[in-house]
């Protein structure tokens, strides 16, 4: 299973992620910002608090998080089926 090893916060909310692959780039998160809550990142230093949680989301502070997994897939530019295979014939069974 392909994980974040590690994680930066970048300018203009931007993050910089490597994921276990080896595969490494900024993802831009702009689009995100004061939207729900997200609007967490309006807090003065809150953005940079950037982390790879304990279950491999990339989190910040207890309340936003993104799934790591769509991440890779934004970073890479592959489809689910590419990255996971059986991943489309468990979503036409759930």
């Amino acid at each position: 299973m392909i994980e974040p090893v590690c994680v930066e916060p970048r300018s203009g909310y931007r993050i910089w992620v490597r994921y276990s692959d080896g595969r490494d780039g900024e993802i831009d998160l702009s689009g995100f910002v004061g939207r729900g809550a997200f609007k967490a990142w309006s807090k003065p230093g809150c953005f940079e608090t950037v982390r790879i949680a304990p279950h491999r989301a990339i989190a910040w502070d207890e309340d936003v998080e993104l799934c790591a997994d769509a991440l890779y897939l934004e970073l890479t530019g592959k489809s689910i089926e590419e990255v996971m295979p059986g991943a489309k014939f468990l979503a036409q069974d759930a």
